[in-house]
């Protein structure tokens, strides 16, 4: 056999192999899939590096299984919104078919209203969003038969921005609570962020010297405050 020949039939061999895998990207059928989605804080923003990022913490920790039996993605994309969540992330779960889903969002859409938008408009877009989104999942997983666990964070009360109008807080609770409605209608958990960052400000990358005014994002201690949050709820 010629090189050539050698060269055409180790190619073959590859592309053959190649197409076994691309035919079912979430390969390992035993394995716990969890899929990461929502914006900056859940993509690992703030975090140094962003694989200390809340999302990755709970994988490297092991909350939803061995490190050696999951398969991780994270779908986190920053300045995303609720809406961007249903309409771009969501699709990815029919691909990845995931045992566990984590998930935070809402603090953009929570700047749409701090921009100037209708609340009313904005809280009702987004409830209905969260709705899509979290019974979405869970009745499309069962069609796939996957009792998918989805565990969505709430929202922080962001300080600086409370003791500039105190009205803020009370949007973000009011937020929260019709979130957590949602949740347990769709059968998902509440990750419980804003008990506890609440009294916390220096888990807040905003309080840093040298910071910029507009740095919503958490610390490294914030991720791991928040992944002790998804791990409380998961139990």
């Amino acid at each position: 056999m010629s090189r050539h020949i050698r060269r055409a039939a180790l190619l073959a061999a590859l592309l053959a192999s190649a197409g076994a895998f691309a035919e079912n990207p979430a390969t390992l059928a035993d394995n716990v899939r969890h899929l990461s989605m929502g914006d900056s804080f859940a993509a690992g923003k703030g975090a140094i590096p962003v694989t200390q990022g809340y999302a990755y913490l709970l994988y490297q920790g092991g909350t939803f299984g061995s490190i050696t039996n999951m398969t991780f993605a994270n779908a986190a994309v920053g300045g995303t919104t609720s809406a961007d969540v249903l309409n771009y992330q969501v699709p990815q779960v029919i691909r990845f078919k995931p045992h566990v889903v984590t998930m935070m969002v809402g603090g953009n859409d929570l700047q749409r209203i701090l921009r100037g938008e209708d609340p009313n408009t904005v809280v009702a877009q987004f409830i209905g969003n969260m709705d899509s989104i979290l019974c979405g999942i869970k009745s499309t997983m069962q069609v796939q038969g996957i009792d998918v666990k989805i565990i969505v964070a709430n929202q922080p009360d962001f300080p600086w921005l409370s003791a500039a109008n105190p009205q803020v807080r009370q949007l973000i609770m009011y937020m929260n609570g019709l979130l957590a409605g949602v949740a347990q209608k769709c059968g998902a958990s509440v990750a419980d962020v804003f008990t506890a960052f609440d009294g916390r400000p220096e888990l807040f990358l905003y309080y840093r010297a040298g910071a910029s005014p507009n740095e919503p994002h958490p610390t490294n201690v914030g991720h791991r405050v928040i992944a002790k949050a998804f791990e409380d709820a998961a139990k």
